[in-house]
């Protein structure tokens, strides 16, 4: 295994985000599992509940635990409720008023006609993941909190809830921890993102815009663009060629297989073209994870993604 290991798993937080279908939850846990190689203390968070680290690792759900996954690796699904319930507790201290005050209808109905809380507690346990000096009981010290952070849109009004909730709270514990957040989230040396992107134009244009928008409206840095799903350049253009004649040929098994490797051609090239394209359209670095050929990734894939990841 190589034993570098990107600048960007050096950081306290990291955000994977993309547009939506382009593999970010699977290059965060490959993330996770490289930065855990490297020795680091890792978590990987999910916003959306959906459990692909417990289904990749064959463990029962993850919830609102930190469970080890792998040697220092360990995984987390981040219930808004959930989060909010902790939240309370160490405000007030007392369990039985914590109690009290979720059983009224009052403040459950605050609770849930205030926009973008749900976003905020979220982000404020992601804060508190990544504290060196955790508030809650029994909390492990993590070197690096990845967050498979929700797609392009909605993912930067997330990044951007902490700023916002900070100007409208102008005073008070909200407006002092949303604060906190949001410095943090716009401090190079602790906070980054990675942009996952596929070798197609939409995505591609995708992510020039989610760049722009990440350095330009949040001021969160854009470490690295992730590539993901490349298909090999299997053929040279010598042996393209070679391969278009053998379309032509009288054997039917033959010209079966010259038509799958013309295809196969056809579309590494194409791919690549955007990956061209890409790179002298974005600003940040890129690199690339290959396409795995399997119907559902498994950990040995996503362990042999990690090992690309350089």
């Amino acid at each position: 295994m190589n034993a570098f290991i990107p600048e960007y798993l050096n950081k306290r937080l990291l955000f994977v985000t993309g547009k939506g279908g382009v593999g970010k939850t699977t290059v965060a846990l490959a993330l996770g599992i490289r930065a855990a190689m490297e020795g680091k203390r890792t978590i990987v968070c999910e916003v959306a509940s959906t459990e692909n680290a417990s289904r990749l690792f064959s463990q029962a759900e993850v919830g609102f635990r930190e469970v080890e996954m792998a040697n220092d690796l360990w995984a987390m699904s981040i219930d808004p409720d959930e989060a909010m319930r902790e939240y309370v507790l160490l405000q007030l201290k007392v369990k039985a008023m914590r109690d009290l005050l979720f059983r009224s209808r009052m403040f459950t109905y605050l609770a849930a006609a205030t926009p973008g809380l749900n976003e905020l507690v979220t982000i404020g346990k992601i804060w508190e993941l990544a504290q060196l000096d955790r508030k809650v009981k029994h909390g492990r010290k993590y070197d690096l909190v990845i967050v498979d952070a929700p797609a392009t849109g909605h993912g930067i009004s997330f990044l951007q809830t902490p700023r916002t909730f900070a100007s409208i709270a102008r005073v008070g514990p909200v407006h002092t921890q949303s604060q906190q957040m949001a410095e943090m989230i716009t401090d190079h040396e602790q906070t980054g993102t990675v942009i996952v992107s596929l070798p197609e134009e939409m995505p591609v244009n995708e992510t020039l815009r989610l760049e722009t928008e990440l350095t330009e409206d949040i001021g969160i840095a854009t470490d690295h663009v992730i590539m993901n799903a490349l298909y090999p350049e299997t053929f040279s253009a010598v042996e393209v060629k070679r391969i278009g004649k053998l379309e032509k040929s009288d054997d039917p098994e033959l010209r079966a297989a010259a038509r799958a490797g013309a295809s196969l051609a056809t579309r590494a090239g194409a791919q690549h073209e955007q990956l061209d394209r890409l790179r002298q359209m974005v600003k940040t670095e890129v690199s690339t994870l290959p396409f795995i050929f399997k119907p559902e990734l498994d950990l040995k894939s996503a362990r042999q993604l990690a090992e690309e990841i350089a």
